[in-house]
């Protein structure tokens, strides 16, 4: 039972587990705006979901050698390919950084990580909704 609970949460964890490290990148980069020579770094989300979800298998158990041991659970952080952004405009200190495109990719970041909790959130209604005994 628990098993199909995850399997069937476990594609929002894999998506907010990525906008989550892709709103650290980008507070990386407009926080290196200022910087000479910071070259601006991106990801693309769709490609690494896709590769995230296609390396789900189920959970990973770990051998424990001693009762003392305690039990680890999987990351849910999956490792992503980070690239650099091509600037639109060069800038004669090397920054790469492009206020304008990363105050929107942020914003733009942060709606659909609201929004993917807001759907996970109504996915746990529902679980617990038909968990229920009817009444």
């Amino acid at each position: 039972m628990i098993d199909k609970l995850s399997n069937a949460l476990q594609f929002q964890q894999q998506a907010l587990a990525l906008r989550e490290q892709r709103q650290h990148v980008l507070a990386d980069n407009i926080a290196n705006a200022d910087t000479p020579n910071y070259k601006a770094r991106d990801f693309d989300f769709k490609a690494e979901l896709q590769r995230a979800t296609a390396q789900q298998s189920g959970p990973v158990s770990v051998a424990k050698t001693h009762a003392g041991h305690m039990s680890v659970g999987v990351s849910n952080t999956p490792d992503v390919d980070l690239m650099y952004r091509n600037p639109a405009q060069n800038r004669l200190d090397g920054n790469t950084v492009d206020m304008d495109k990363e105050r929107a990719a942020f914003l733009e970041n942060s709606l659909r990580y609201q929004a993917d909790i807001q759907f996970m959130d109504d996915k746990i209604s529902g679980l617990r909704k038909a968990m229920q005994p009817e009444q």
